[in-house]
C-alpha cells in the first residue's frame, strides 16, 4: 500500500499519516523533516530529493505532505490512494492556533528536531490566502480529476472519521 497525503496546512494531513501507518503498519515520512532541518533551516535540495527518492523505493509508505519540488507528479504516480484534506480555512486556522498550543516550545513528530512549533503572521497568511491561490487550488483541482480512480477528498473531521472506520 502505498499513500500519498496532501491538502492545506493545518487541515490534519500528519495525524492522518500516522493513523494510516499505524492501521496498515508501512513507513511513514512527513515532508516538513525532508524541508528542515533543525531550528527551521532549509535543506539542501538536492540532498532532500534523495532522501524522498530513496523513501519511495521501499514496497509500501504513507507520505504527508504537498511540496511539487519533492516528486510529486512520481508519488502521485506510484500512490494506491491519494487523500486530499480540503478542510475549510477557519478549521485548518483553529488546528493550526490549537497544535501551536499544544507543542509550545517543543518539537513535534512530524517536523525535524529543534524546529520549535510556532505561529506568526506569515504562516497564518499562508493557511487563510497565499496557500489557497488559485493556481494552488486549480492544482489540486486537476490532481483528483487526473487521478480519480483512487482519490479520496476529505472536507471535515466526520468524512475522516468516517474514512478511518471503514478501514477497521
Amino acid at each position: 500500500m502505498k499513500i500519498a497525503i496532501l491538502g492545506h496546512s493545518g487541515s490534519g494531513k500528519s495525524t492522518l499519516a500516522k493513523q494510516l501507518a499505524l492501521i496498515y503498519k508501512i513507513p511513514l515520512l512527513f515532508l516538513d523533516t525532508i524541508q528542515f532541518e533543525s531550528d527551521w533551516k532549509e535543506r539542501d535540495l538536492e540532498e532532500s530529493k534523495k532522501l524522498v527518492a530513496e523513501f519511495m523505493k521501499q514496497d509500501s509508505w504513507v507520505i504527508d505532505g504537498n511540496y511539487t519540488k519533492f516528486f510529486q507528479t512520481e508519488r502521485l504516480l506510484a500512490a494506491d490512494k491519494i487523500i486530499y484534506m480540503d478542510f475549510p480555512r477557519r478549521v485548518c486556522l483553529y488546528q493550526a492556533l490549537k497544535r501551536y498550543f499544544e507543542f509550545k516550545n517543543q518539537s513535534r513528530d512530524s517536523i525535524s528536531n529543534g524546529c520549535i512549533e510556532k505561529i506568526d503572521f506569515e504562516f497564518i497568511w499562508w493557511i487563510l490566502h497565499e496557500g489557497r491561490t488559485k493556481s494552488r487550488r486549480d492544482h489540486y483541482k486537476q490532481m483528483i480529476l487526473d487521478y480519480k480512480d483512487k482519490s479520496i477528498v476529505l472536507k471535515n473531521k466526520k468524512q475522516v472519521d468516517a474514512f478511518l472506520s471503514e478501514l477497521h
